[in-house]
């Protein structure tokens, strides 16, 4: 079960060949109260359909058409009678797809280019004949497929085409990207222009229709809630009690919050009086460390840790729900905070994507599961999230709290998660969170945090030679998860992170910063 608004609210599909600006596609869509829906280009005939959409965006990708191992869609697409873009890759795609020419580029464009508009066209309504664009691009097309016309050039290359009769467009360059100067409006003119949407998708709307959609699913049946504490399972919890609570104020949910034995510091207390005193939620703690800590023996791997996080939660849930059905009837429904990204980075399909990790709310979940999934979020960002939140009337200090992972710690832990390195980590983490707060600086970062690494160094100390672990320190920006830049923290809070981690954390003597943005690297380490 999704979170996909009802068949009543207009939405584009995004085809994504593997470009990693198709997120922005979707959330520029979104910005203009349209919702929109991303699957890969291999997706059947049937899905595309399914989705039922007003309009088609094909997306960007690393390769070129004619490579042996070229992402491929099923053409049929094009005769489903809808508008459709094609940005980059998706004009190319487009081209060599209805009977045009691509080759490779005698100049290559990459960055910053300027496009001059040679013939009408309702993607370019209301701006001037010159425009400044994003290209990044080494393939160019050589001849249009019959039926298109040339809309936009640069000096060296085809920039923009039309089939206006077929309502087909495409462009060479990245409107969706801000170094596009007016690149919404040209997205403002396929969704509205072009493809007649009307801008319905709202939080409210979305709230609306998804309390409706439980109560549909669910019926009269009662539900658990796999609880974090933070903003996504937060989020969920207090739609679907919405939706499962009956006139006298009861509600068919429970709240499950574990404690997995890789919480932060005094997190499992602080959690637990949060929802019950300012979200007023039924909530049942159970403290599950030793059945974690035991499984987690001995493992290092972290897709191998991920995946045992993810089966172990879903047994301790489905222990719960038969201890609740014995006391209030049969429980068959879990819901879960998944997000967006968190479906993305776990997917794979053939060409364009391949698994980043798995999420133990969606690749680490057992094949064979008793309970049946309710996922209200899973197509919604981050800041979506957020602003649902709000209009839910929910505490700021729940919709700002920085993301967790579901494995909380344990892929904070390079290598084995021991009681002594999760001692170690919880003590840095504290200090490094607690400082970035002081400095006024925690909710204008995206996610902040300590990692311990399972590298021993030497030091001094007092005259005295040490031994010990080393801390680095992650702070990133970042709009959605899926792409994200390092932070450059002040020298001084970096400094008395640091030097309060190695005067404070018995164990550790050496502090590092983390410099990688995503990509190449992941937020996580692991």
């Amino acid at each position: 079960m999704t979170g996909v608004p009802d068949i009543h609210a207009d939405r584009i599909l995004i085809l994504d060949f593997g470009a990693q600006y198709t997120q922005l596609i979707a959330r520029r869509t979104r910005e203009q109260n349209v919702f929109s829906v991303v699957l890969p280009c291999t997706a059947s005939l049937a899905e595309v359909k399914s989705c039922a959409p007003v309009g088609i965006v094909l997306s960007g990708a690393p390769w070129s058409v004619y490579d042996k191992d070229a992402p491929p869609a099923d053409s049929r697409i094009f005769e489903l009678g809808l508008p459709v873009l094609g940005i980059c890759y998706g004009l190319q795609f487009m081209v060599h797809t209805l009977g045009g020419k691509v080759r490779p580029a005698e100049k290559r464009e990459y960055g910053h280019a300027e496009i001059d508009i040679v013939a009408e066209s309702p993607l370019f309504a209301g701006l001037e004949k010159r425009q400044a664009v994003w290209m990044s691009h080494g393939d160019e097309a050589l001849e249009l497929p019959p039926g298109f016309i040339l809309t936009a050039k640069t000096a060296h290359a085809v920039a923009g085409i039309q089939n206006a009769a077929k309502k087909w467009f495409a462009v060479q360059f990245h409107p969706e990207v801000h170094h596009t100067r007016n690149g919404t409006e040209i997205l403002r003119n396929f969704i509205f222009r072009v493809c007649g949407a009307k801008p319905l998708w709202t939080p409210q709307h979305f709230i609306d229709s998804t309390i409706e959609q439980v109560k549909r699913e669910v019926k009269g049946g009662n539900a658990i809630c796999a609880l974090s504490g933070g903003v996504d399972s937060s989020v969920a919890a207090v739609m679907v009690d919405r939706a499962l609570r009956d006139p006298g104020g009861k509600s068919r949910l429970t709240c499950i919050f574990v404690n997995n034995g890789v919480l932060r510091k005094n997190e499992f207390e602080k959690v637990q009086q949060t929802l019950r005193d300012k979200l007023g939620l039924r909530l049942h703690a159970v403290d599950a460390t030793d059945r974690f800590m035991n499984r987690l023996k001995g493992v290092s791997d972290p897709e191998t840790k991920r995946k045992i996080i993810g089966n172990e939660f879903i047994s301790v849930f489905e222990d719960e729900a038969h201890r609740l059905a014995q006391e209030e009837g049969s429980v068959d429904y879990l819901v879960q905070g998944t997000l967006y990204p968190d479906v993305i980075e776990s997917r794979s399909v053939r060409g364009p994507s391949q698994v980043i990790k798995s999420h133990h709310n969606v690749g680490g979940l057992p094949e064979k599961m008793k309970l049946k999934l309710i996922e209200p979020l899973k197509d919604l960002f981050k800041d979506e999230v957020r602003k649902i939140g709000r209009d839910l009337d929910m505490p700021e200090e729940i919709l700002q709290r920085q993301p967790f992972p579901g494995p909380g710690l344990a892929v904070r832990i390079l290598g084995e998660v021991t009681p002594e390195r999760l001692a170690l980590l919880r003590e840095c983490d504290d200090i490094v969170v607690g400082e970035i707060k002081n400095a006024g600086l925690y909710t204008k970062i995206w996610q902040s945090f300590a990692v311990l690494l399972p590298i021993m160094s030497v030091g001094v100390m007092g005259d005295m030679r040490t031994y010990a672990y080393t801390c680095a320190v992650r702070a990133v920006n970042s709009e959605d998860g899926m792409t994200a830049d390092w932070v450059p923290l002040p020298h001084e809070v970096l400094k008395k992170i640091s030097t309060r981690i190695v005067n404070e954390v018995n164990g550790v003597n050496r502090v590092v910063y983390d410099i990688t943005s995503k990509p190449p690297g992941t937020i996580e380490w692991e």
